[in-house]
């Protein structure tokens, strides 16, 4: 039974261990002049203000999780409407309902998010 599976940790082996070679290679094959602007923080080509201990907004996470959410509904939405047609002809409703649900689920996390002012960009 156990045997079934090595050539899957075999693929996982190899994949970390080019993963590792490729990262560092770069060490061993790049330059290696470094000076003091090289070493200094890059922030959009600006000298950087303040620490990096400051803290950051919220609205910026819920940004990205808005996008994240709204990308999930697009990658599942995208290919089931292409195949609507063909399935709804065999399924009838059945086709229609899953989509309808995992639609409402997404949707009412859009409606929180609005609720709680979550849209508005002070």
């Amino acid at each position: 039974m156990i045997i079934d599976y090595i050539p899957i940790f075999l693929v996982i082996i190899v994949a970390a261990l080019f993963g590792a070679i490729v990262v560092f290679s770069s060490t061993l094959f790049g330059p290696q002049r470094p000076n003091k602007i090289k070493q200094m923080t890059y922030e959009s080509g600006k000298d950087p203000v303040g620490t990096t201990h400051e803290r950051i907004s919220i609205k910026y996470y819920l940004v990205a999780m808005l996008f994240i959410i709204f990308d999930i509904e697009v990658i599942y939405v995208y290919p089931w409407a292409v195949e609507f047609k063909t399935h709804f002809a065999q399924h009838g409703i059945f086709a229609f309902l899953p989509m309808l649900i995992f639609l409402i689920v997404l949707e009412l996390g859009f409606l929180y998010v609005y609720m709680k002012g979550g849209l508005k960009w002070d």
